[in-house]
């Protein structure tokens, strides 16, 4: 029997996973997907992505129950599988892709508050990023303050962020119209351009935008540690996705109801806000405004949370020097909070002068979570068939070949640009080798040296615009 210890309940577990998943994604989401495919290929993508996503979800609820012992969040199972270096490149691509999430989701927020505040407008001029630094260095030190404190400030943000959510998707259902759903179910209708018969190239097009907004699904495992049962964090992690799945349907699929397909893709962001305003007028699309502004907050919250989290995990198990994982007296660690923020705070200062930046963040931000989901997929399919668990083999399949998929569809060039954030994450293992006369082995140097020059080649080709961004 589990004892009860003070820590973060169910409720907010389950908060912190939609918090961390619902971003600004949901609010564009139906623009995206009208873009690609017609109602009926975009449900049977929701079911592909659903079983992948779930199979996943899955694996790390069986991987929590069975080794309890690996309680560092996700990174313990790739170094479970290949050895303190692979744990590294889990978890540094981790804490990568959370902080560098941030900064789109910074931008997003301002440009939701433009529509209200003019000076804002655009998301990244000198007053947005001035605020979007306030706002940044405000909630690390709330988070600094005590992440138990500030999960719970997270579920009260979870439950207003959800009203507008609800308020779309109830006026939609009751504006719904059935005709205008079904005229073209099938068939992908854009710019008088009609592809009829090929379901696979819509499905496709869905995939990407679909697989994105799930990131974030595994924030309950990541915290399980601070659980006050871990069964919580495995009940939160199944209750989460669920509720995201139905949410993300019904957003996305309902405005194939309201409006002709070929105007929900041309749709400025964000799109929910612009069908409701076609709906019941101008108040509404405020409404969701206001709900993108509150949404990203959360969001920022959890993904500050999380690579925190994830940093002091590292350093606890001597992936990471002992620095980043000093606590205070509230045992947030303190260290690894304001790295990751004036990282983050980088990042938006660069947006005075360039996007490039912006493409750069988001790149790595999409490609390096993907390829820590996957290394859990892989732990899975090992732990599972050497207990000659098969059903669980048999979900491990599915995590990885999932993965893969995204991996695939997100291009090569993102994956390869993956190995430059690396280079300096690299000199920190090194430090936390020698603190702790770890001496690298052979085969690690390997690995290391082999992404070194990957890394190396990348930033030639970059250089030469050879690789484009």
């Amino acid at each position: 029997m589990e004892d009860n210890k003070k820590g973060i309940g169910k409720f907010s577990l389950i908060a912190l996973v939609v918090t961390s998943s619902i971003g600004s994604g949901i609010f564009g989401t139906t623009s995206d997907l009208a873009a690609s495919a017609a109602p009926g290929p975009a449900l049977l993508a929701w079911l592909i992505v659903g079983v992948g996503i779930l199979g996943l979800v899955l694996s790390l609820n069986n991987l929590g129950a069975k080794r309890p012992d690996i309680d560092c969040g996700i990174f313990g199972y790739a170094e479970a599988s290949f050895g303190k270096l692979g744990g590294f490149i889990s978890g540094w691509g981790y804490w990568l892709s959370a902080w560098l999430g941030n900064v789109a989701f910074a931008t997003m927020m301002m440009s939701a508050l433009g529509t209200f505040i003019p000076m804002f407008k655009g998301g990244q001029n000198v007053a947005s990023i001035i605020l979007a630094s306030i706002v940044l260095w405000g909630l690390t030190l709330l988070v600094n303050n005590g992440i138990e404190s500030a999960s719970f400030i997270n579920a009260i943000v979870t439950l207003c962020k959800l009203i507008p959510l609800f308020a779309f998707i109830i006026i939609s259902i009751v504006s719904f119209k059935v005709g205008l759903f079904t005229e073209h179910f099938w068939t992908n209708v854009l710019s008088n351009v009609s592809v009829s018969g090929n379901i696979y190239p819509q499905i496709k097009g869905c995939l990407m935008v679909m697989m994105w907004v799930f990131v974030g699904v595994e924030g309950a495992s990541v915290l399980a540690n601070r659980a006050q049962k871990r069964s919580d964090a495995q009940q939160a992690a199944i209750i989460g996705f669920i509720s995201l799945w139905v949410i993300y349907i019904f957003a996305s699929i309902l405005p194939y109801g309201l409006m002709p397909q070929a105007e929900l893709a041309k749709l400025p962001q964000p799109a929910m806000a612009n069908i409701l305003k076609s709906v019941v007028g101008s108040w509404g699309a405020a409404m969701i405004n206001l709900g993108v502004i509150i949404s990203v907050m959360g969001s920022l919250l959890s993904w500050i949370m999380l690579p925190a989290e994830t940093a002091m995990l590292m350093a606890k198990e001597g992936l990471l020097p002992k620095s980043w994982g000093r606590v205070n007296e509230k045992k947030a660690p303190t260290f690894a909070l304001i790295v990751t923020a004036v990282l983050t705070n980088i990042f938006l200062l660069s947006f005075l002068i360039t996007d490039y930046a912006y493409g750069f963040a988001y790149s790595l931000c999409t490609a390096s979570i993907l390829i820590c989901y996957l290394l859990v997929g892989i732990y899975q399919v090992q732990y599972s068939y050497k207990r000659k668990e098969y059903g669980q083999v048999a979900i491990g399949v599915i995590a990885v070949a999932f993965q893969m998929m995204g991996i695939t569809l997100a291009g090569i060039n993102y994956v390869l640009m993956c190995s430059i954030a690396f280079l300096p994450g690299f000199y920190f293992y090194y430090l936390s080798c020698k603190e702790r006369n770890h001496s690298l082995t052979t085969k690690e140097k390997t690995v290391m040296a082999i992404i070194s020059l990957t890394a190396i080649v990348v930033i030639i080709l970059l250089a030469m615009g050879v690789i484009s961004i």
